[in-house]
Formats: C-alpha cells, sequence, structure tokens
C-alpha cells in the first residue's frame, strides 16, 4: 500500500493511500518542542549574513553571464531576486 497525498491542516498531518480512508495524525505526537532549534539573535544574525552570501553569489553569477534563467521545478532567477530582496532584505 502505498502513499497517494500527504497533506497538512491546523494541527494535523493527513496521509492518504491508495486504498483506505485518509489517516490523521497530530503534529503534537510527532513533534516536540525540543525537536525545534532556538530561533535567537545570533543565528537570525548568521542568516542575514548566509543571506548575504546567496545574494553576492547570484548577482556574481549574474554579472559574469553564467546563470540563466533555468532552474529545477517552478523556480527561476526573477523568483529567487524577489525573495532575497522582499524576504531577507538583502540590498544588491
Amino acid at each position: 500500500m502505498s502513499v497517494k497525498d500527504v497533506t497538512f491542516e491546523a494541527g494535523f498531518i493527513t496521509i492518504t493511500r491508495d486504498s483506505g480512508p485518509p489517516t490523521k495524525y497530530a503534529i503534537a505526537d510527532v513533534l516536540r518542542a525540543a525537536d525545534i532549534p532556538v530561533l535567537n539573535i545570533a543565528s537570525l544574525t548568521l542568516l542575514t549574513t548566509l543571506a548575504e552570501i546567496v545574494a553576492l553569489v547570484v548577482k556574481t553569477l549574474i554579472e559574469r553571464q553564467i546563470l540563466d534563467e533555468s532552474f529545477y521545478d517552478d523556480y527561476d532567477l526573477q523568483y529567487i531576486v524577489d525573495t532575497l530582496e522582499t524576504e531577507l532584505a538583502v540590498n544588491w
């Protein structure tokens, strides 16, 4: 019996298999607070630095015409640039 679909609802993960009704699993049963890393100012600083480095690499690859519009799935260059600028507040 293989998994056909996995969906997320408030507080639950629902797994639909090839046969039988969907099964709901409470997220609280599989995820504990101890499993979630602590987000503090040091990790935010690190994430900001990482975003700036990624932006610098992307910008350099664009300028050297190494990077083009072809990415996996539905991602494209404009999506990456928009995310870096709006979500991560990276200044080019």
